[in-house]
């Protein structure tokens, strides 16, 4: 069975729907850069340990990174999960588990890396958005795509309206890629991922916004 740790820092919904889906995975812990996040509440009442590194106490990024590290090190993960992690990773982090970092992004990268990516996508004008899965790279928001889930966007959304959708998506997409995962279904092919015996729709048949509707 494969292991994980979730990073969060905040109330952790991503980490609640991959809780909630009972997938073929062990959570070993769930790690917040904010010791009051609202998830490690929820993680340790499930009997997970949570823990709270405060970001805050350290001097530069690295520093941090690497108590990161030993602190996730403790528990010998197969995969490190960002649910809602607000850092930006150091590079030498990430060269420690090479393909091993998963993230969610709330656009359909590559298009709108970064913050306020639903602002963005309104003021472009785009008629799809949605999220991403994908591995982690020192280039913010650009490692290899797992699974994308797109919503319409509606002539009348605005940022909260279009992100609650997107949540839902998030929700879905997120414990799919970590099932195929668990299941040793995901492999890169020259910087590509590709699931091994995927059907066309597996995965996404739950998803009824994939395409706009009339």
């Amino acid at each position: 069975m494969k292991s994980i740790v979730i990073l969060i820092s905040g109330r952790g919904s991503n980490m609640e729907a991959i809780f909630n889906a009972a997938l073929p995975l062990e959570i070993r812990a769930v790690v917040s850069n904010r010791p009051a996040a609202k998830g490690l509440e929820s993680a340790a009442q499930r009997g997970v340990p949570a823990i709270g590194l405060d970001h805050k106490a350290f001097t530069s990024r690295e520093t941090f990174d690497a108590q990161l590290a030993k602190t996730i090190d403790q528990f010998a993960p197969d995969f490190i999960v960002l649910a809602g992690f607000m850092r930006v990773l150091s590079a030498d982090f990430i060269a420690h588990y090479p393909n091993r970092i998963i993230n969610i992004h709330p656009s359909l990268l590559p298009s709108f890396p970064g913050l306020h990516t639903h602002e963005n996508a309104l003021k472009a004008g785009v008629k799809i958005h949605g999220a991403t899965v994908h591995f982690v790279t020192p280039e913010l928001d650009h490692g290899p795509i797992i699974i994308q889930a797109g919503v319409p966007v509606q002539q009348d959304d605005g940022p909260a309206s279009l992100a609650a959708r997107v949540l839902a998506c998030e929700h879905q997409i997120y414990p799919q890629a970590l099932r195929w995962l668990c299941e040793d279904r995901v492999e890169l092919v020259d910087g590509v991922v590709r699931i091994r015996g995927l059907h066309v729709l597996e995965g996404y048949e739950a998803l009824p916004l994939l395409v706009p509707t009339p």
